[in-house]
């Protein structure tokens, strides 16, 4: 049986006046509901709902070093790119969770977070963001630990692979080093980096690929202004 994975359904909630929400979804029960949140993925029997999908976005452009950029309004082709990110972190987890490997290495997450604070002024600041977005620090966690977590998984089926011999990379400069200008042992490191980056990056979407043939996809437009709550 190959899992599911149903993106752009739409989760309408009603809720009554104390709060809680109701259990029906018929047609009557809607009356006067109000979108609260929206489905955007359903990975592994794991919902994913918008308020989480752009939460995470925001994470992932702090981390790139725009903690300003991070609270405008998300556009579709960068909820796009989260969502894709989302969905592959998901299926990595899931994948070791039914091997039970690859633990979660505390001193990394850890590390992430020191890593993540520092983007911002100080601790209020960083409090500040988390509250704009409805979130708090165990949220942002959950996130981190993800995501360092699918890094580890997606580095021990790939890292090897990636690596670039000296023959290689000697080639490469031959054949471009009319543009790439300096001498040999001038550009070598950069160079070799760069190489190696590009093949780890085809590398993993081969792997991407690989890991979603047992999910199956569906598609829609999500993230369109009028399809806001």
């Amino acid at each position: 049986m190959k899992r599911g994975l149903v993106v752009g359904c739409l989760a309408l909630v009603s809720v009554t006046s104390g709060g809680a929400v109701a259990q029906t979804a018929s047609p009557t029960s809607l009356e006067g509901s109000r979108v609260l949140d929206r489905v955007v993925a359903v990975v592994g029997g794991q919902v994913l709902t918008l308020s989480e999908l752009e939460f995470e976005a925001r994470v992932a452009i702090v981390e790139r070093g725009g903690v300003r950029a991070a609270d405008e309004r998300l556009d579709e082709r960068t909820l796009l790119s989260a969502l894709e990110l989302g969905v592959n972190q998901r299926l990595l987890v899931a994948g070791a969770d039914r091997l039970q490997a690859f633990a979660v290495d505390r001193s990394a997450v850890e590390e992430r977070l020191r890593r993540f604070r520092e983007r911002f002024e100080d601790e209020p600041a960083l409090l500040s963001f988390l509250a704009r977005h409805d979130a708090d620090l165990d949220q942002l966690l959950v996130v981190l630990e993800r995501s360092v977590r699918a890094e580890r998984i997606l580095d021990s089926r790939i890292r090897l692979r990636a690596q670039v011999s000296e023959a290689e990379v000697r080639r490469y400069w031959e054949e471009h080093k009319s543009t790439l200008g300096g001498s040999y042992e001038g550009v070598h490191d950069a160079l070799k980096e760069r190489l190696m980056r590009e093949r780890y990056g085809e590398l993993a979407k081969e792997e991407f690929k690989r890991v979603r043939e047992d999910a199956r996809v569906r598609r829609v437009a999500p993230f369109a202004q009028e399809a806001r709550p």
